[in-house]
């Protein structure tokens, strides 16, 4: 048997078997045993798939996620410019301060607010 070296500027069909499955959780589980002796380098990613009535399976890897870098940081906060021309707030607190969640949201949103108007004002 030959070995065949796939590389990413390429194609291949390989024969092999799939197993489809259901975790404990109800998420569904598909497992590709290929039978071909095959060197490939490892990836990973996230993917769309959409598995067909006829147990065929198509695979599309999805494009990583650009996080948007913060222009200003608290505690629990941060305030970022995203490549959709948006402005984003950001926070977050543990459940188990719930508590403290209205006053700490006014403070820490009270503080990026002056960080901005202070920048604003340095333009």
């Amino acid at each position: 048997m030959k070995k065949i070296i796939f590389t990413t500027q390429k194609q291949v069909t390989l024969e092999g078997m799939m197993t489809f499955g259901m975790l404990e959780n109800g998420l569904h589980s598909a497992d590709f045993t290929c039978c071909e002796d095959v060197e490939l380098d490892v990836f990973s990613g996230t993917f769309k798939v959409q598995g067909m009535r006829d147990g065929n399976v198509y695979m599309t890897e999805r494009p990583k996620r650009q996080k948007n870098k913060p222009i200003f940081r608290d505690d629990n906060c941060s305030f970022s410019h995203g490549k959709d021309g948006k402005y984003y707030f950001y926070f977050s607190l543990d459940e188990e301060r719930i508590g403290e969640l209205p006053e700490q949201l006014v403070r820490q949103a009270s503080v990026i607010a002056q960080k901005i108007i202070r920048e604003l004002i340095c333009q």
